[in-house]
């Protein structure tokens, strides 16, 4: 039966999408890490975002460890350097390591794949610089700041990314776990009962023991590599 009343839409009068590519593939990418986490930016759900099949992104990607790289480092891009320079170099080195973990801490996607992807652009080079600057003021020797930008960015990403998770859980599972260490028999853990009260002690605003983990590997990369 013929309808006259049936309106008839072009598919020109569609607006045109954005032309493909690797810049738009991460952004959109990184818009839905921010929004679902990283099950969220699975290849074929950035494809569907894009409206395109998954196989249009391997053009421009590689592979979904290659993605994670060029989103990490795009998220990189966010971070607001600290104007330290009247500073110690400790204390340089410690604001720009503290804006990197507020980075991660504040959009959680970013924590997890810090940990599994190494970056891959200009604005991890400049997070890199950055540190490698601050150590070398601090007189530390090319090697050992070389590696000790590894563990410097390793022990933030993993502190970061604790503590999206604690975020994530309700507050009572944290307290199910402390209530594991304070009833802990005292006669058969008797030095876990004995720093009960430390092993969760130093997490307030003051990050102390955030900075405290970052004296301690410093004190490991001011020593001399034979």
């Amino acid at each position: 039966m013929n309808n006259s009343n049936r309106r008839i839409i072009s598919r020109r009068s569609r607006p045109a999408k954005e032309p493909l590519s690797r810049e738009l593939i991460v952004k959109t990418a990184h818009e839905l890490l921010k929004e679902q986490g990283i099950e969220g930016m699975s290849m074929r759900k950035v494809a569907k975002a894009l409206d395109t099949g998954p196989a249009s992104l391997y053009v421009y990607v590689n592979n979904f460890q290659e993605l994670s790289a060029y989103v990490l480092d795009y998220g990189l891009g966010q971070m607001v350097y600290p104007d330290s320079a009247d500073s110690t170099w400790k204390e340089q080195l410690f604001d720009i390591l503290h804006t990197y973990f507020l980075l991660l801490f504040e959009k959680p996607g970013l924590a997890e794949i810090s940990l599994s992807t190494i970056p891959q652009g200009t604005n991890f080079l400049q997070l890199t610089e950055h540190i490698l600057a601050a150590l070398h003021e601090g007189g530390i020797k090319s090697t050992s700041a070389a590696w000790g930008v590894d563990l410097l960015l390793l022990y933030v990403s993993s502190v970061a990314y604790e503590k999206v998770s604690w975020k994530k859980h309700d507050s009572s599972q944290i307290s199910d776990i402390k209530k594991t260490f304070d009833d802990a028999d005292k006669t058969r853990f008797p030095f876990i009962h004995r720093v009960k009260e430390e092993m969760f002690a130093g997490d307030t605003v003051s990050m102390e023991r955030f900075r405290w983990g970052i004296d301690v590997i410093l004190y490991g990369i001011q020593k001399e590599i034979n």
